[in-house]
């Protein structure tokens, strides 16, 4: 059972999620927030597997919200609802681990299937979206604005770990790296999460991200070590 929680400050969005999310068999809801600081204590309470946040929110908005909950070492998976006009939010809910970025106006099959890939692992990013994020990316990365992590870090890795960054990056799911890999879903739970430990990343799209910057998700063996 995949256990879900809605946060939005307009009702008739919230009844809408609501009612969709209630009638699968495999989902249920079990909170419902109105603002940013309702959001992080109802989150905090419950520990839903998926919480779908509105970027913009009374009190404190989204990016906040992902803020406080990742410091809280929730395991969590955050899906942000956004609009084409949220773009000053787009990056900054990536740095901070957001799971998933969803334009609203999404068919609600879509939203299902969305819901139950970032539940077993996966991420997911709207097209839309997807474009403006590496639009921004590509600005910011010429300011010098993204987080760089150390190359010594990653020769640190061997090979195993090194070909989980790969998939990661290559978008699979924690059930597709399972196959990919023939090993336990746990194990491949345990390797990204030592992996971002070490890296001192907060989600897995931002391991992604680290991934396509680097290049590992095409080729690693220049950070194999000899």
């Amino acid at each position: 059972m995949i256990n879900v929680m809605i946060a939005d400050d307009q009702e008739l969005i919230c009844q809408s999620l609501e009612i969709v999310i209630k009638s699968k068999s495999d989902m249920k809801v079990v909170a419902i927030a109105n603002n940013g600081w309702e959001t992080v204590d109802l989150a905090k309470k419950h520990k839903p597997d998926v919480l779908l946040l509105d970027i913009r929110m009374p009190g404190i908005n989204g990016v906040e919200c992902i803020k406080i909950l990742k410091e809280k070492k929730l395991e969590t998976k955050i899906i942000i609802l956004t609009t084409f006009d949220d773009d000053e939010y787009i990056f900054e809910a990536v740095k901070n681990g957001a799971s998933g970025y969803l334009l609203k106006g999404i068919s609600l099959d879509e939203l299902v299937k969305s819901i139950r890939l970032v539940a077993n692992g996966g991420t997911l990013i709207n097209p839309d979206v997807a474009t403006k994020v590496c639009k921004l990316f590509s600005e910011m990365a010429k300011s010098n604005y993204i987080q760089k992590v150390d190359d010594r870090f990653i020769h640190d890795f061997n090979v195993s770990e090194l070909k989980i960054i790969q998939l990661v990056g290559r978008g699979f799911s924690n059930k597709e790296i399972t196959d990919e890999l023939n090993i336990s879903e746990g194990t491949v739970r345990n390797y990204i999460s030592n992996i971002l430990g070490k890296l001192n990343l907060k989600s897995r799209t931002q391991l992604a991200i680290l991934a396509v910057q680097t290049g590992i998700a095409v080729d690693f063996s220049e950070y194999i070590q000899n």
